[in-house]
């Protein structure tokens, strides 16, 4: 059974944690939309009431329409807080779906850090954006949009950087501390040194970090067929809150 009240709050934090340009309600449907950057979570409809299901054909014409004004196809976050009558709706239409992924979370008051070293995060913000873009191979063009979405984070967060003299950028992960949740953002691992323990070094700062601010709990958001961060993260004690896919028209 999930636990919609706790599904509201983790949805809630994460808008703020990953924050759109455009924000518009249609009812208790939240419409982000991104013009600089094609973020599926920037760029969908996320209805937050399953009570709510008034006009769903009309209502997604609109919606259709906005997307199209930022030249994005219209798309559907399906949460648990998506109406079953929206679900239908699309399920009768042919939508597709797609991008399976998983809300997690794990609890920080009993966690034991032993003696390891903080690790402060960095202030600059060109610099940790260059570093994600390096690491994940993404299109060099998208830095200002990414550092403008940082840059428009309201709660506190920390850049982490792992560096190699040689190879550079080795590791990069956001936490966005807000009040008692730390939400794990951007993080990643370059390739050439997966498998040496960096992606756990850096996980461990990251929830080090948050803790120490008075986070209860950390949370995150991953795609379900990563199964190396999947193990990586349910290694470090996360486990599932609930799931969400993308759902877009058909053909």
């Amino acid at each position: 059974m999930v636990d919609l009240p706790n599904v509201r709050r983790l949805e809630a934090v994460g808008f703020r944690a990953w924050p759109a340009a455009s924000v518009q309600y249609d009812g208790s449907w939240l419409i982000r939309l991104n013009a600089g950057h094609d973020s599926k979570r920037l760029n969908s409809v996320n209805p937050l009431d399953p009570s709510d299901y008034r006009d769903i054909p009309v209502r997604l014409e609109k919606a259709a329409r906005r997307f199209a004004d930022y030249g994005r196809p219209l798309t559907v976050r399906q949460t648990p807080l998506t109406p079953p009558q929206l679900v239908a709706h699309m399920d009768a239409e042919g939508w597709n779906a797609f991008s399976r992924s998983l809300v997690m979370s794990v609890d920080l008051v009993e966690r034991e850090f032993g003696d390891g070293i903080d690790h402060l995060p960095i202030k600059d913000v060109g610099r940790f954006v260059d570093a994600c873009i390096g690491i994940a191979k993404s299109d060099p063009k998208r830095k200002a949009a990414l550092a403008e979405i940082i840059n428009a984070i309201k709660p506190e967060s920390g850049l982490f950087l792992f560096e190699d003299a040689e190879m550079g950028p080795t590791a990069v992960a956001l936490v966005v501390q807000d009040n008692d949740l730390a939400g794990i953002m951007q993080f990643a691992v370059d390739e050439r040194v997966r498998g040496r323990g960096v992606g756990k070094a850096m996980l461990d700062v990251c929830l080090r970090w948050a803790r120490l601010r008075g986070a209860k709990k950390a949370w995150l958001q991953v795609e379900a067929d990563n199964s190396s961060a999947m193990a990586l993260y349910r290694g470090a004690g996360f486990s599932e809150v609930y799931s969400y896919i993308y759902r877009t028209p058909g053909a």
